[in-house]
């Protein structure tokens, strides 16, 4: 199966220039799925909060780490898993889910795995799982989002690919456009990924007004309710727009 890249590259940069609660915030406004949806929860942290918001189309795949693999000898030896990754539009997102009853006992990712990633045009990882290497990973600037990390491999193997998982209640499909930053991981829809940063520059702007008309000397709360009454009408109205430009 082949998948094709969402975004052009000058759509792709203008939403990779982002943080994921001003994304979360756009994708609201287009009304294209619930708001307690589309984002991992609790089971995920970033690793290394001062890097650039990570993005990418995601590949994925299970793992386990406390029993030993049926086959195989070494943690990378799956090369049909790199041409897996390769499969992917880049750049790729590595998204793992850890299946063991207690996930992250080991990490299948750490130094080795970032290089060969990076290699392919990967730019970080995602797992509910650990991670390792923190250090040499964050030193090549490969983002990590992991639930725990760990001292050892373990037995880490993966034991499925090309397959949809679930982290922290988000399924995630192969090809899915990924988002994380410190604040976490959401999926980015492919329906309306193009509108999105349009649509998070107009929330930027009220969100300006706002705060500038709180620090200045006439605030009021009657001036509070105009300009939140103001801003509601105005989400009202794009969302009315969407609406008729489907039927």
């Amino acid at each position: 199966m082949t998948f094709e890249p969402v975004l052009s590259l000058h759509d792709f940069e203008n939403l990779q220039a982002l943080d994921t609660c001003s994304v979360s915030n756009a994708i609201e406004t287009l009304n294209v799925r619930l708001r307690n949806e589309g984002f991992i929860a609790g089971s995920v942290h970033c690793q290394f909060p001062h890097l650039p918001p990570m993005l990418g189309y995601a590949v994925t795949g299970r793992i386990r780490t406390s029993s030993a693999p049926m086959t195989g000898r070494c943690y990378y030896d799956r090369i049909d898993w790199w041409k897996y990754v390769a499969s992917i539009p880049a750049p790729r997102v590595m998204v793992l889910q850890d299946c063991d009853p207690k996930p992250g006992i080991g990490a299948l990712v750490g130094e080795i795995h970032a290089a060969i990633g990076l290699a392919l045009g990967c730019v970080g990882f995602v797992t509910n799982g650990a991670a390792r290497d923190l250090p040499a990973v964050e030193a090549r600037g490969f983002h990590v989002f992991a639930g725990n990390v760990a001292v050892s491999h373990a037995y880490a193997h993966i034991v499925e690919m090309a397959e949809p998982v679930e982290l922290g209640g988000l399924k995630i499909l192969p090809g899915d456009l990924i988002h994380g930053d410190r604040h976490g991981v959401h999926t980015i829809p492919r329906s309306i990924a193009a509108e999105v940063p349009a649509a998070a520059a107009r929330l930027l702007r009220r969100e300006q007004e706002l705060i500038e008309f709180c620090r200045s000397s006439h605030f009021s709360l009657s001036g509070l309710s105009d300009l939140l009454r103001k801003a509601s009408g105005a989400q009202t109205d794009h969302r009315h727009l969407l609406e008729e430009g489907t039927e």
